[in-house]
């Protein structure tokens, strides 16, 4: 998994960006309820200005239900949704300064892609020169110029997902608002857009707010990650923060491959990729018996159930490793080592 991580100064969490101590979206509090379905239950966020913040959490989790609040879709039961300090929690979303680009583009077939990319500007009454000229200068942005005159049929999936792109920058909203907007797109396709995504939002310096399931998205792309879990956000931090110190279990489970252990009544996490596998005559580390090994290129993935209980996972690159040397691994015993500042203490969940 990727682990690329866009750390942003402090100041920019603090301060949003040095532009002012006020963020661009603070919700306080905020519930939405559907019959006896609490889909998000009395959740706190703010996000700085020019911040990439992503929502990440299975379906269900209440990310999805948290950025159409925001958008003005949906109504809050309770609680307060503030755009730079103002509170637009009554305001329909066509009174709020965000725009919002979804998975299946929504883009008007029987209009070239200038017109769509145009679309809102015109609505606005913006000038006929005006709206050409902020048009093209989007599709540049998104790697499209001198696509205008084409229609959306004549597009690629991806091309069709820069054109609305373009389209929501084009209004110079304050904050975008993504919705899984990568989600229709093959593996490389996806993989390619989430660069292009990043170089666009620091290239505009909008605050971008990105709803995803997908960990490894998040952890590539965002500044800060907003894990959510039955209605709830379980932890709030950088990427490092969120994959190398885990606060919960379900966190530690959630985002990547976590070992929990129980140890003297505490439940404690560690990634495998960070425990080392020894020969069983090393005196240090915990013992036990290798009970399965998977070859899968790069790395090698082995699974060691411990003498003292419990079974870890543990992953080393293939430096020096054959498939015949993994074959031969099974049944062995070896002894596991770790470092202290690897480990965390977890807790059940919010």
């Amino acid at each position: 998994m990727s682990t690329r991580v866009h750390e942003r100064p402090a100041e920019l969490v603090e301060n949003g960006a040095g532009e002012s101590a006020v963020p661009d979206v603070r919700c306080s509090g905020i519930r939405k309820t559907y019959g006896d379905v609490v889909a998000v239950d009395h959740v706190d966020l703010e996000v700085a200005r020019g911040e990439f913040f992503t929502l990440l959490g299975p379906s269900g989790s209440g990310k999805t239900t948290t950025l159409r609040l925001i958008a003005g879709f949906e109504r809050p039961d309770a609680g307060r949704i503030e755009l730079r300090g103002v509170d637009v929690a009554a305001k329909p979303p066509y009174e709020r300064p965000v725009n919002t680009v979804f998975q299946d583009y929504a883009l008007f077939p029987h209009m070239t892609v200038g017109e769509n990319v145009a679309y809102g500007l015109r609505v606005r009454g913006t000038g006929r020169r005006e709206r050409r000229q902020r048009a093209d200068e989007a599709l540049e942005l998104v790697r499209l110029g001198g696509f205008g005159r084409r229609r959306p049929a004549q597009l690629s999936g991806g091309q069709r997902q820069r054109v609305a792109l373009a389209r929501a920058i084009v209004n110079r909203p304050e904050v975008l608002l993504l919705d899984e907007p990568l989600g229709a797109l093959d593996l490389k396709l996806r993989q390619e857009m989430q660069t292009e995504l990043k170089r666009i939002q620091g290239e505009v310096g909008i605050t971008f707010i990105y709803v995803t399931h997908d960990q490894e998205e998040a952890l590539t792309m965002s500044d800060r990650i907003a894990v959510f879990n039955g209605g709830r956000i379980e932890q709030v931090g950088s990427p490092s923060d969120v994959y190398e110190r885990p606060e919960t279990e379900f966190v530690a489970g959630f985002v990547g491959v976590s070992n929990i252990l129980e140890r003297d009544g505490r439940k404690i996490t560690v990634r495998p990729e960070k425990i080392r596998i020894l020969d069983e005559t090393v005196k240090e580390g915990e013992p036990g018996i290798v009970r399965d090994a998977v070859y899968v290129g790069m790395v090698t993935r082995y699974t060691v159930e411990l003498d003292a209980g419990g079974v870890l996972q543990v992953v080393e690159q293939n430096l020096d490793t054959s498939f015949a040397d993994v074959s031969s691994a099974l049944g062995q015993r070896v002894r596991l080592l770790w470092s202290p500042e690897n480990v965390f203490e977890i807790r059940e969940g919010k």
